[in-house]
């Protein structure tokens, strides 16, 4: 009984050993770019005031970017660029995982701010910015996605998520803006990812209303 205790005992500890060491090696594999950060994060304080045109508030790009942060996620796209604000939370965390981002916008002026946005932040390198259709565009993205941010007009998020469903990987994420309180076309999203037995759907308010659906299976 005594030696069948102490194996249990062994046998548990050198579990909790390894699954610490695996928590601890995944967060070394996270890039440490502090010059990067500073930049980042000084550009993101100076200009907390200053977004507008549908961007994001910046409560919800800190959503985003934990949530590739904490699941390692490398192959983003984002569906409505606007001046970028989202789009620089997503691949500042990308900078971390190593990842890149592709990001959609139709309006030129935005776009092109845009563009300046990501140079001055410091983020170029993990953005792909493309000027289009997102309507055209999003069904000829071949992926694979492990992430996803809807954010463009909400009355065609279910068709996006159906053009991009295929391509997000199982353990990918599909997140969407806006959702909640009645706002628009995102009700007839919400409830139709939500309906999906392969997708586990939550709902985060603390902001806009971001939802949050992880694909678990084809």
């Amino acid at each position: 009984m005594k030696t069948t205790n102490l194996f249990t005992l062994v046998f548990l500890t050198a579990s909790l050993a390894v699954s610490t060491f695996g928590l601890e090696l995944s967060a070394q594999e996270l890039n440490n770019n502090p010059e990067l950060d500073e930049q980042v994060q000084t550009f993101l304080d100076e200009n907390r005031r200053s977004w507008r045109d549908m961007n994001i508030p910046a409560i919800d790009g800190q959503i985003l970017h934990d949530i590739i942060v904490e699941n390692g996620y490398t192959r983003a796209l984002e569906i409505g660029t606007s001046t970028g604000h989202s789009a620089i939370w997503i691949a500042w965390a990308l900078s971390k995982t190593g990842g890149k981002l592709i990001t959609i916008e139709i309006d030129e002026d935005r776009y092109n701010e845009a563009l300046e946005n990501f140079e001055e932040a410091g983020l170029s390198e993990f953005i792909d910015a493309k000027l289009a259709n997102a309507h055209t565009l999003v069904p000829e993205l071949e992926g694979p996605f492990d992430f996803v941010f809807s954010d463009a007009d909400k009355d065609w998020y279910t068709n996006y998520f159906k053009a991009v469903d295929p391509n997000l990987v199982v353990g990918g994420c599909f997140t969407a803006h806006n959702i909640g309180r009645g706002r628009g076309g995102t009700t007839e999203f919400y409830e139709h990812i939500s309906s999906l037995s392969n997708y586990e759907t939550t709902l985060n308010s603390t902001g806009n209303g971001v939802s949050i659906s992880y694909k678990r299976g084809e």
